[in-house]
């Protein structure tokens, strides 16, 4: 079942029907020990809610904050040694890549998020953007990884590419990071079959476009997550991008007015106009 939030509430869609879900916060909902089980009893109860419509939906995060992880894809590897060659980070890149641990970085908390149909932002002072497309965990304060939803990193590669010490001004800024459209609520692990697609439109052409399958990320999800949670407490819960394995060639920017388009088979699309 998909969990949206919406300018009315939540709303689960299951089965192509829509169901209310009342009285409860989006914090306290992902949170429930029973979360699955509470769900199903709303379904049970029979369809309340109307079809959703894209303009009603809104980012589906509270207070949760946004982390994400790098170099998880080996395409992503080769994509940061590339960039950082000229700065001597090269290196570095190549053995996290290899390392047991993972790079994680804090990326956003919920009011800096864009949702399904907003605007995403690039740098002033970049001259070379890119959106990331990334399966993005929904992670409860236990550390269980209740969801999924679709994420797009946006990220600033000549300021990360200069120096791997500038990656938070690269990647944390005002609408940087994308969550939507809603969360796909499922505790079982997503199929390394899936596919994850990314799609760049400026004006009615496609500017670029690229597919990857989710058995080419070599992080397991769980270890993710229990190196994040390591001395860190999340009382909300948080929200994990999993890394990128498609990214767009070096002569490529984002422009204001590109429309990017990210779909996860079994989750659906995000769409984003960058402003």
């Amino acid at each position: 079942m998909i969990l949206y939030r919406t300018n009315a509430g939540l709303i689960i869609e299951e089965g192509g029907a829509y169901y209310d879900v009342p009285d409860i916060s989006l914090d306290d909902l992902i949170n429930l020990p029973s979360l699955v089980q509470h769900l199903s009893s709303i379904v049970k109860q029979g369809a309340t809610g109307d079809r959703v419509d894209a303009s009603q939906l809104e980012a589906p995060i509270g207070n949760q904050e946004v982390w994400a992880s790098g170099v998880t894809y080996y395409r992503s590897r080769s994509a940061r040694i590339e960039e950082s060659k000229d700065a001597g980070g090269g290196d570095f890149y190549d053995r996290v890549y290899s390392a047991e641990r993972p790079e994680l970085f804090f990326k956003a908390v919920g009011h800096k998020v864009a949702g399904h149909g907003s605007a995403v932002r690039i740098r002033s002072d970049a001259t070379w953007s890119v959106p990331e497309p990334e399966l993005t965990l929904v992670v409860n304060v236990r550390g269980e990884i209740i969801g999924y939803t679709i994420g797009n990193d946006m990220s600033s590669r000549d300021i990360e590419g200069a120096n791997p010490l500038y990656l938070p001004q690269a990647k944390v800024y005002d609408r940087s990071c994308a969550l939507g459209p809603g969360i796909l609520i499922q505790e079982t692990p997503m199929p390394a079959t899936t596919e994850i697609s990314m799609e760049i439109m400026r004006g009615a052409q496609t500017e670029f476009s690229g597919v990857i399958k989710l058995a080419e990320m070599k992080r397991d999800p769980k270890t993710l997550v229990e190196y994040l949670y390591r001395d860190q407490s999340f009382p909300y819960g948080c929200f994990l991008l999993t890394g990128t394995g498609i990214i767009p060639p070096d002569a490529f920017t984002l422009k204001s007015g590109d429309e990017v388009r990210i779909s996860i088979s079994g989750i659906g699309t995000l769409v984003n106009h960058v402003a």
